[in-house]
């Protein structure tokens, strides 16, 4: 990313406003339409058979999926809402503040996680490669000085763990 100065091209910007969106857009919120669709459906009986771990498994993994699903399409109605001219800046950058694009990753290796059904995987690691790519826009277009960090999918599996039992359990 070149430095910011007075003749500098925002490519992030042209991304953000282009048709290159609008295919972001709507691949955004088919996904969220998807998963709704999924969970209230093949994947609400797909879980009853589950064995007990998975089930757990499958239930906190499914409130990460639709927070990450809600929190990338609230990223992409504000975008497209500055694109629109319905809002400024200003406000976007004011209520994006709201939105959390850096977290809800997947421990692939937790106990499990093989038994989930494959329809239902495949959906968590969409909405992970989608959330990605969403959250390296938001940073060059709203924040251009950082730098991109690279961040893993997996979390250390301790910290799985424990994160799936405070959920579970609803610990704090």
């Amino acid at each position: 990313m070149l430095e910011s100065g007075a003749n500098t091209i925002s490519f992030a910007g042209h991304v953000a406003s282009s048709s290159q969106f609008k295919a972001l857009y709507a691949e955004g919120m088919a996904l969220v339409e998807e998963t709704a669709s999924y969970l209230d459906g093949a994947g609400r009986l797909a879980s009853k058979s589950l064995p007990r771990m998975s089930s757990v498994l499958y239930a906190a993994e499914s409130m990460r999926l639709t927070t990450r699903l809600m929190q990338v399409a609230s990223w992409l109605l504000l975008q497209r809402a500055i694109n629109n001219g319905e809002m400024t800046r200003e406000q976007v950058v004011s209520e994006k503040k709201k939105v959390r694009l850096d977290s809800f990753n997947v421990d692939r290796n937790a106990p499990g996680w093989s038994d989930l059904p494959e329809a239902f995987r495949d959906l968590v690691d969409r909405s992970v490669r989608l959330q990605n790519r969403v959250s390296i826009l938001d940073r060059e277009i709203y924040r251009p000085s950082e730098v991109p960090a690279i961040e893993a999918n997996n979390q250390n599996s301790v910290q799985a763990q424990l994160s799936l039992l405070k959920t579970a359990f609803g610990g704090q």
